[in-house]
């Protein structure tokens, strides 16, 4: 250490430059996966059309990999279904919150998930959960890893015992693959217009006591356009709770 610290003052007094570790840009990134709600299939309405602004979304397109974030933000998903069915999730009004939060900071959105997949799709080493991390390290290149935005559930509602355990291993896996310590992850609950999802909700309720750093966007109050999927105005009112949330372990 001694020597450390006299090579440091010889470089300095003789006038060098002491090289410091170069960190990325400034942009804050959010990883968002999970099944259809997360990918959007709510309408987009006027109100929605607006690019945001501070906020950009990873296409992982080489010379172009970020554009300014516009709906729908699953566009560039490398698992996603038919472009056509990519329309209106949590992510905007999520980005909005937290663009508003943090006044000059620069937002980074990666949007990799996928409809009709059980969390047995996105556990370490599956081809969704390998998509997610290889896509968030190729943003990380260009910015640092903020936070996780999870919602999945709607296929995994019989086996809800089973659910807590593989969440957990999932949460603690990507912080470890992405190098990012234990930063937030939110869960979004399911929507409860077909009763059954309800012991799923009961279940994520007790995430943030075994890991720490979780937090649950609440689906208290939504509504679907067929039981399942989020209507718009329900994506919207998801977001802000999403946004809410990471906000909230943001300031921890």
């Amino acid at each position: 250490m001694l020597f450390l610290l006299v090579a440091v003052f010889f470089w300095r007094c003789n006038g060098q430059q002491v090289e410091e570790p170069t960190e990325p840009d400034g942009r804050d990134i959010f990883l968002l996966i999970g099944q259809s709600n997360m990918a959007g299939r709510a309408e987009i309405e006027e109100q929605d059309k607006d690019s945001l602004q501070h906020v950009f979304l990873f296409t992982g397109v080489a010379g172009r990999e970020w554009e300014k974030a516009a709906n729908p933000l699953n566009r560039y998903s490398t698992v996603r279904k038919e472009l056509s069915m990519q329309k209106l999730g949590p992510g905007y009004t999520f980005a909005k919150k937290i663009s508003g939060a943090y006044p000059g900071r620069e937002f980074g959105l990666v949007v990799n998930a996928r409809g009709g997949t059980a969390i047995s799709e996105w556990m370490p080493g599956k081809g969704l959960y390998n998509e997610a991390v290889k896509t968030a390290k190729q943003a990380m290149q260009q910015g640092r890893i903020r936070g996780i935005l999870w919602h999945q559930g709607e296929s995994d509602v019989s086996r809800s015992e089973a659910y807590l355990e593989d969440l957990v291993i999932l949460v603690q896996t990507l912080r470890t693959d992405l190098g990012a310590g234990s930063i937030p992850f939110v869960a979004g609950q399911l929507s409860e217009d077909r009763p059954q999802r309800a012991a799923l909700n009961k279940i994520l309720l007790q995430l943030p006591g075994r890991l720490n750093n979780c937090g649950i966007a609440l689906s208290e109050g939504t509504a679907t356009i067929d039981s399942t999927h989020f209507d718009t105005r329900s994506q919207r009112l998801m977001g802000e709770r999403y946004g809410e949330e990471m906000i909230r372990l943001l300031g921890k």
